[in-house]
């Protein structure tokens, strides 16, 4: 007993001193305040850091949230540096991954002087493939003049890339079809077989992380890797002593999709092109490769015919299960046997066909069974579903929850693993964020953000608004907003819920600013690449900014050039969602209320994350317009505002005016 006793008491102590040592290095006199211009010792953020010291030393998982301001990553980088060992972090968005790799953690090793390495990896779908890319050289199969040039482009990159990264060519576009003949996927990596797997730039990232002593990954990396055990993370996790989730909130959503099964459209197609490709090329007199394939990507056009037009979602009782949609299935099935049986006789020609022949097999496994379940032949707990988009479609397993699974990974490795955003908590309760994620038994705690609120920004719900089911809604939303934009003159984000607010109201914006002779500029959400629009916007100053759910997070504009945030309605998330719509049904089963328990939750967090984007420094100012009087009149609504920043609070337009033509500087 009294050697557990001396055991409890070397720990306390080397707690404490760790504590200390992190109080001298973030405080006012320490070397982050000497050496970095413009650090503030912020008390917050030393707290949050001695929690994060805490569970390192306690290899146990913390929920932290961390109001904007706080400074949270510096809060969970410098304990985790000072500690040492091997630290994955994993983010939410590119932006905050490249800000962590190329800044703020050399910033840290830097003061730390702590000869710490650091790796950046991301998906296999980043990276350039040299096997894919000799051979689309090679079989000129890219029909569209731009794609050619596109071509050339990235075949003079890939003879002077050390990385491989498909970032590092800004010359071809994110989205150019040609990166679809140059990358790899899971399905068609030739792994060992490939002729260029010694220096492969997806192999080369993997190694590097794996010697690093901080890896810097995504969320959808980590947990496709930790779903299929397929892109390297898998392989050190084992290692690692601590786990750090950034943008912690988006992880129900991420780990719900890579812990379900799909097969898209996309992938059979893929199939085809490289089957026909590979079996011309080697295995010509075995089987007519085009015909076969021709067939199946028929088969595959007219399945998607046989789903509604327009891009939506399909639960199961959605799903057609008449003669057409049948015989459409049926269609595709017998195409992708007859592919398979000739990829299985042709194997013995290449390692590559043999590869091809294993992928046709799990597509068409999965596809068999997807049917059976559609039919009610099989049972199972997942949700079945479609998603559909312009020509392409995608069949969906997914289970209601994840929170047992990730739960398992947890106890499973015993380290830290540290879950932080400004965002997880409802009123300081993180129930709706555990109960998801198996982390009921977590610690949890919060530190709110040290900017004044009350001073600077502004709540305002305009009075006499229409219900937002109103067919006028819109057009109530642009009236209300325009004495706003005018007495602030530019510096705008107005954030809808949807695509048809997003046009209707800029259009209406264009035609009041021609009108009434404003020198605003103009964005609107598909008139460009996202990140062009906000590099537009910032460079601006004055500009408006009109865009839907993509921009409620994620994005920090700081100064004069965003004053004003104006959401049209709170954002419920829509009921006929096929996944929302199971799990609701499932909650009010066992005696939950779907609206009160999870409805309301998921808005709170949503708003708190669009609330986020109008303070973002110490001396910012600004409005948070809220259109939607649900918020103020529905008893509901104060469980909302409540957990959002402690805004001061308005519904007389006048006030909400003269704040902006008072606090905001003129242009």
């Amino acid at each position: 007993m009294a050697e557990h006793e001396n055991d409890r008491l070397v720990f306390s102590d080397s707690i404490a001193r760790y504590e200390r040592e992190l109080e001298h290095l973030m405080g006012e006199e320490g070397p982050f305040a000497k050496e970095i211009n413009g650090y503030v010792a912020r008390p917050t953020q030393i707290e949050m850091a001695k929690a994060v010291a805490r569970a390192i030393t306690a290899a146990e998982p913390l929920l932290a949230e961390a109001g904007t301001g706080t400074g949270k990553t510096f809060a969970y980088l410098i304990p985790a540096l000072l500690w040492g060992g091997k630290v994955i972090i994993s983010t939410g968005t590119k932006t905050l991954q490249d800000q962590l790799f190329t800044k703020d953690i050399e910033m840290v090793t830097k003061v730390l002087n702590a000869p710490v390495t650091a790796a950046l990896l991301k998906g296999r779908a980043n990276y350039l493939c040299r096997h894919r890319l000799e051979r689309t050289l090679k079989e000129r199969t890219l029909e569209s003049p731009k794609e050619v040039v596109f071509l050339k482009r990235i075949s003079q990159f890939s003879k002077t890339t050390d990385t491989g990264d498909r970032a590092d060519l800004s010359s071809v576009p994110e989205n150019a079809q040609v990166w679809d003949y140059v990358t790899s996927t899971k399905e068609n990596c030739l792994g060992s077989d490939c002729p260029h797997f010694r220096d492969c730039f997806v192999m080369r990232a993997r190694q590097e992380a794996m010697r690093a002593d901080v890896v810097v990954v995504n969320h959808h990396l980590f947990f496709a890797d930790v779903a299929l055990k397929e892109s390297g993370v898998s392989e050190l996790l084992p290692t690692a002593n601590t786990i750090i989730f950034d943008e912690a909130h988006q992880l129900p959503d991420v780990a719900t999709m890579f812990f379900g099964q799909a097969l898209s459209s996309r992938q059979i197609i893929e199939l085809c092109r490289d089957a026909r490709v590979e079996g011309l090329a080697h295995a010509r007199d075995s089987a007519g490769w085009s015909e076969l394939t021709g067939a199946l990507e028929k088969a595959v056009k007219d399945l998607r015919l046989a789903f509604p037009e327009r891009a939506m979602r399909l639960a199961l009782h959605q799903i057609p299960k008449d003669n057409d949609f049948l015989d459409a299935y049926q269609a595709v099935l017998s195409a992708l046997d007859a592919l398979e049986k000739a990829l299985e006789e042709a194997a013995v020609r290449t390692d590559t066909l043999a590869q091809y022949h294993e992928r046709a097999v799990l597509l068409n496994e999965f596809a068999k069974h997807w049917l059976l379940l559609v039919k009610g032949a099989e049972k199972t707990d997942d949700v079945i579903w479609v998603e559909t988009f312009g020509t392409a479609f995608q069949l969906h397993l997914t289970p209601l929850s994840i929170a047992e699974i990730f739960k398992r990974q947890v106890q499973a490795l015993k380290c830290a693993w540290i879950f932080t955003s400004a965002t997880l908590a409802v009123r300081e309760d993180f129930s709706y964020f555990t109960s998801r994620m198996g982390l009921e038994e977590a610690k949890a705690l919060t530190w709110p953000s040290p900017f004044p609120f009350q001073e600077n920004a502004l709540l305002y719900v305009p009075k006499d608004m229409p219900m937002p089911q109103s067919p006028h809604y819109t057009d109530a939303v642009i009236e209300a907003a325009l004495p706003l934009i005018a007495s602030c003159g530019g510096g705008v984000f107005i954030l809808c819920t949807t695509l048809r607010a997003v046009n209707k109201i800029g259009e209406r914006l264009a035609t009041w600013l021609k009108e009434n002779d404003r020198d605003i500029p103009l964005f609107v959400q598909g008139s460009a690449n996202r990140n062009i629009l906000l590099k537009r916007f910032r460079e601006a100053g004055n500009a408006i900014l009109v865009g839907s759910q993509s921009f409620w997070e994620g994005v920090d504009v700081k100064g004069r050039a965003l004053s004003l945030v104006i959401v049209d309605k709170l954002p419920f998330a829509p009921p006929d969602d096929p996944v929302l719509a199971a799990r609701l049904k499932v909650l009010e089963r066992n005696g939950g209320n779907p609206f009160m328990d999870y409805q309301i939750p998921e808005t709170a967090i949503s708003m708190k994350q669009g609330a986020g984007r109008l303070i973002r420094d110490e001396k910012d100012v600004g409005v948070l317009m809220i259109c939607d009087s649900r918020l103020v009149d529905k008893p509901y609504g104060g469980k909302i505002w409540r957990s959002m920043p402690p805004f001061a609070r308005t519904r007389e337009e006048e006030i909400a005016c003269d704040f902006l033509r008072e606090k905001v500087p003129v242009l």
